[in-house]
């Protein structure tokens, strides 16, 4: 899949181009407003066809690196949005409500997960000795750790990128993107400000089919660059013509076992214990014979028989 294509007609189509109302607005986003038709502020494409497209590219090449993207939009338009278009993308994501610290504290976060994780394995299981009330306690609690952090659970780490839909409901999110000098791409409305943020997209916030345009968009962005870190990583070996072999595997077509795999033999005893078929010993370590006692009658110096 390559990039996606935006176009103008797609944005317009969505509702991208709509403002809030003149008197709502924040002056530090007029050079991205084209003007003004029935006290609403007509939001100017020309400009946000662009950096849409450099948004998008940025987050490719993020995840094309091998890092992370994190979806936040908490309000009640992006949630199901941003939870469909971070799962189809392999990604991560926060659609109910940002934890203060969940950035800069990730460390007690992580103990947030675990304690998520092993309620999960608990409930799942059989649950002896555990009465109704208890059950019912520690499934609330659960319910309670996965609207939080259902989304985050396996992220393992800080996200590498950010994405988030309404810069003002999420500002405690990107306050803390911005401490940690992390990049973040963000849709900013009329009424928004678009200092601090890294990759500004003029439009739209609150419109359902614009907010279900963006998160499409990031998440083709995103797989994209999965599909060039898998490509960067080697040849396709399912669509090889013909299988290759492997070495451990050559020398058994022929009916023989590879060498590496040969059991080695045995030394025969013969030769580790020397002539003699290891029988008794040799004849340099044998001790000499100790001469016999003279019998009774026999002089000492003569020998027997004489």
């Amino acid at each position: 899949m390559a990039l996606p294509n935006v176009t103008m007609r797609q944005l317009l189509e969505a509702g991208v181009h709509f403002g809030h109302q003149t008197h709502r607005w924040n002056p530090k986003m007029a050079p991205f407003i084209y003007g003004s038709r029935n006290n609403i502020h007509i939001i100017d494409l020309t400009q946000t066809v662009p950096l849409l497209h450099q948004a998008l590219l940025t987050v490719s090449d993020v995840v094309a690196k091998g890092g992370r993207v994190l979806f936040v939009g908490t309000k009640r338009q992006a949630s199901e949005a941003v939870a469909d278009a971070a799962k189809s993308c392999a990604q991560y994501f926060v659609n109910h409500r940002w934890l203060g610290g969940t950035l800069t504290n990730w460390r007690t976060i992580s103990n947030s997960i675990k304690r998520l994780k092993a309620l999960e394995e608990l409930l799942q299981g059989e649950a002896h000795g555990l009465t109704k009330k208890e059950l019912l306690q520690l499934t609330r609690e659960r319910d309670k750790l996965e609207r939080s952090l259902g989304g985050i659970k396996d992220m393992g780490a800080l996200p590498d990128l950010m994405f988030v839909i309404d810069t003002n409901k999420e500002g405690i999110a990107i306050a803390e993107a911005r401490k940690l000098h992390m990049p973040v791409v963000a849709v900013v409305d009329s009424n928004c400000d678009p200092e601090g943020i890294s990759h500004p997209i003029p439009g739209n916030d609150d419109a359902g089919r614009a907010i279900t345009l963006y998160c499409d968009l990031i998440a083709r962005a995103a797989i994209d660059g999965i599909e060039r870190a898998q490509g960067a990583v080697g040849t396709d070996l399912g669509a090889a013509e013909e299988p290759v072999a492997e070495p451990g595997l050559e020398g058994e077509e022929d009916g023989e076992r590879p060498a590496a795999h040969r059991p080695k033999k045995k030394p025969a005893r013969s030769d580790a214990r020397g002539p003699g078929g290891g029988r008794g010993r040799s004849d340099a370590r044998r001790p000499p014979r100790k001469p016999k006692p003279a019998e009774a009658g026999t002089p000492a110096g003569e020998t027997q028989g004489e």
